[in-house]
């Protein structure tokens, strides 16, 4: 009865009362994960069953596509709800846990001196003093194993805390903090291994809601959307930090994660910022194709997924694109693409932060007002949509 793991993600209104709870997951292979948000306590409830479960050490889980693929899960809870083993308060953010190895990994936000702040609107941002902090749980009994705390004067709009689920890796756990603090720790001791100032070492702007693109790891490299010349993503040695490649040059960054597939015969590395989607070849970032896609408001956020040699990306304002993958060599073409009307008329699915699903031949997303759409996959027609859940 050691292992707890999937998150349940409730939202409240007021940012700083937000709640994450750690649960042993129910039954649901083959279910998505459709979002992340954080904090104000994190709770652990003990298992209705005992075992073993895999760890989920990254944003959308071990294979990074939000399934989980474990048998003997429980299909309900138990009456009255799983019995709470511990529970402790965390700051505010947005950004999921990873659990890994026994510990539990969390990214937050403390307050500065909050007496000169003023409301802010969606598209507004602010300067607000305050910290982050790299958290790390023992996973069995809530137990605070060791905490980095690092100053960190927020420009953003949505000022709760980070975004970026913490990524644990070969006994390392990396942190992208809302200002671009870029961190690798030891996963057992929080002792620094490298960190690196996405601003101030690639002269990048800070997007209006933060760096939110989770990273990703490939190999000997943590590839990071950054910004700044030419460096819209940049691959790291995760070991020492040190730059091994950049690529594209785009206005604005964006906020969709990073992703590999393998289409037309090779590892193609998707980014997808608000004028294209790209293909790259993740050695070198060499370009394979792109195609042009304009999003409004630099909106790109959802992970691009992949089902077969199609390729599916949708964003709030502009709807949604599958594009054909060639089976031959790495390209792409439009199969078909929404209609992009405004946000109070939305075609297809406009998703916003949800990461969509597919599965066989449906993709499954929350639209931009809530709605829960199903879309034949080929075509992207409209099969229903509910507001019921």
């Amino acid at each position: 009865a050691s292992s707890l793991r999937a998150t349940l993600e409730i939202q409240i209104p007021e940012l700083t009362l937000m709640t994450v709870q750690m649960i042993r997951p129910g039954r649901f292979a083959r279910q998505p994960i459709l979002g992340a948000l954080l904090s104000g306590i994190v709770a652990i409830f003990l298992p209705a069953t005992s075992g073993g479960a895999a760890d989920w050490p990254q944003w959308l889980g071990p294979e990074r596509d939000g399934v989980w693929r474990e048998s003997g899960i429980m299909e309900k809870f138990p009456k009255g709800g799983p019995k709470l083993r511990w529970r402790v308060e965390v700051g505010g953010g947005y950004a999921g846990p990873a659990v890994a190895k026994g510990r539990v990994f969390v990214h937050d936000r403390q307050l500065g001196d909050l007496s000169g702040r003023q409301q802010q609107q969606n598209f507004q941002r602010g300067i607000i003093a305050g910290s982050e902090r790299a958290l790390c749980f023992d996973e069995s009994s809530g137990k605070l194993l060791w905490k980095r705390e690092y100053d960190c004067t927020y420009t953003v709009s949505y000022p709760a805390g980070p975004r970026v689920t913490p990524l644990v890796h070969a006994g390392k756990v990396y942190f992208l903090g809302a200002e671009g603090n870029l961190m690798c720790l030891d996963a057992a001791t929080g002792k620094e291994r490298w960190v690196r100032d996405l601003k101030r070492d690639f002269s990048a702007k800070t997007p209006l809601w933060g760096f939110a693109a989770h990273p990703l790891i490939d190999g000997d490299k943590l590839i990071c959307l950054v910004g700044g010349r030419k460096a819209t993503v940049v691959a790291f040695n995760k070991n020492s930090g040190k730059e091994i490649w950049r690529s594209l040059a785009a206005r604005e960054l964006g906020y969709c994660p990073p992703m590999i597939y393998e289409a037309g015969g090779r590892r193609q590395l998707i980014i997808w910022h608000p004028e294209a989607v790209n293909s790259l070849n993740p050695e070198n970032g060499k370009v394979f194709w792109r195609e042009p896609f304009k999003i409004r408001s630099g909106l790109t956020i959802a992970t691009p997924r992949k089902q077969g040699d199609l390729l599916f990306v949708s964003a709030f304002y502009n709807g949604p694109m599958a594009l054909q993958l060639d089976s031959r060599k790495p390209a792409a073409s439009v199969l078909w693409r929404g209609s992009g009307r405004n946000e109070k008329n939305t075609d297809g699915l406009h998703a916003l932060m949800a990461t969509p699903f597919i599965e066989g031949e449906h993709i499954y997303g929350v639209c931009s007002y809530g709605q829960l759409r199903c879309l034949e996959l080929k075509t992207g027609k409209r099969v229903w949509e509910t507001f019921e859940p």
